[in-house]
């Protein structure tokens, strides 16, 4: 199954990212999704799943959980925004890792891609980084791999332009 990941676009929606993920089966977003328009394509063409980000407004909040917990291709997955990364975890987060033991976590929010294994909690820590114009990253990015047989292969992180330069 083909993975889109992408967080922090802040409203923005371009025609470069909807190509990058029209092979995707799945899209998950890590938070400050900024506005509904910015996401109906994906809705459209596959299962969405996403969280609420620190920037989102109240029906944005009732729309999307702040932690989301879920089974994909025999991997646990947890996803939030404001989440840290290993031996950095929010302390309001940390206890609930421990509590799910997630294959995968992922967060939003700090803009940085990362891809990091934790190998003390035993999960995949991964952040698309921002995939929007706003903030204060340079490149924007997503990323996209797959998940079969309880494995995710074929991770990849896509370049989408430099923040602030729209074709």
């Amino acid at each position: 199954m083909q993975i889109g990941l992408i967080s922090d676009n802040h409203g923005y929606f371009g025609e470069e990212i909807f190509e990058n993920l029209q092979d995707c089966v799945e899209i998950w977003h890590a938070g400050d999704i900024g506005s509904f328009e910015s996401i109906e394509p994906f809705q459209k063409t596959a299962t969405f799943r996403a969280v609420y980000g620190n920037i989102d407004d109240k029906d944005m909040r009732m729309t999307f959980p702040l932690v989301n917990v879920f089974e994909c291709e025999g991997l646990k997955v947890m996803m939030t925004h404001i989440g840290g990364y290993p031996g950095r975890y929010n302390p309001k987060i940390y206890p609930i890792l421990l509590v799910e033991k997630p294959n995968i976590f992922i967060a939003g929010h700090s803009h940085i891609c990362k891809v990091i294994p934790d190998k003390k909690l035993q999960l995949l820590h991964l952040n698309p980084g921002a995939y929007g114009h706003h903030g204060f990253h340079i490149v924007r990015t997503i990323l996209k791999f797959k998940i079969a047989n309880a494995k995710v292969t074929d991770m990849n992180v896509i370049e989408l332009g430099l923040r602030g330069r729209i074709k």
